[in-house]
C-alpha cells in the first residue's frame, strides 16, 4: 500500500515481457475491514454484476455504467457498505467510459498495487468493506493530476438534499 503522493511521480515506462490473462481473484481473506460479511451474505445483498465487481475485482464494459454521464450534485457512496466515497464536485468527464473523479473523500479508499492484466496499476478499494471500486491513475487533467476510474456498479448516488 502507498499514498496518493506516490502517484504524482512521472509514470515509468511499462515493459511487459509476457502478458498474462486477466484472472479475477476474490477479495483477500487476510485483510480485515470494519465491515465483514460472508461471501454468501455478499451474494445475497448484491446483484451478480455488483458481486463480480465489488468482491471479485471485475469491471463493467466502458460507457455502459449508469453514472458515466451523471452530473447531479450529491455524494457517491460505496455500493457494498454505504460509506461516502466521492463528492460530485470532484467528478469530471475523462472520456474513458467510466465515472472519473479527481479525488476521493479523505481516508475512504485503500490504494493497492495491482499487477494483474500484465501491467502495474493502483487498485482502489473501500477502506470500510474492501469492495473493489476500480483504479486510480496519474493522468488526470485536473489540479490533483489524478483520475479515480470507478465502476458504476460499485457505487450508489445520493442527491444533495435527499
Amino acid at each position: 500500500m502507498y499514498s496518493t503522493t506516490d502517484l504524482k511521480r512521472p509514470p515509468e515506462k511499462d515493459i511487459v515481457s509476457t502478458l498474462q490473462p486477466l484472472i479475477l481473484f476474490p477479495m483477500s481473506k487476510n485483510k480485515k475491514y470494519p465491515i465483514e460479511k460472508t461471501e454468501e451474505a455478499w451474494k445475497a445483498e448484491l446483484s451478480p454484476e455488483e458481486y463480480k465487481i465489488l468482491r471479485e475485482k471485475g469491471t463493467e464494459f466502458p460507457f455502459t455504467g449508469k453514472y458515466n454521464d451523471h452530473y447531479e450534485e450529491g455524494i457517491y457512496h460505496c455500493k457494498g457498505c454505504g460509506v461516502p466515497l466521492y463528492e460530485s464536485k470532484t467528478k469530471f468527464d475523462s472520456h474513458c467510459g467510466w465515472p472519473s473523479y479527481e479525488q476521493c473523500i479523505e481516508g475512504t479508499l485503500e490504494l493497492i498495487p495491482d499487477h494483474s492484466a500484465g501491467m502495474l496499476r493502483t487498485e482502489i478499494v473501500c477502506a470500510n468493506c474492501g469492495g473493489h471500486q476500480g483504479h486510480v491513475f496519474s493522468d488526470g487533467p485536473t489540479k490533483t493530476g489524478l483520475r479515480y476510474c470507478v465502476n458504476s456498479a460499485s457505487i450508489d448516488f445520493i442527491k444533495k438534499g435527499d
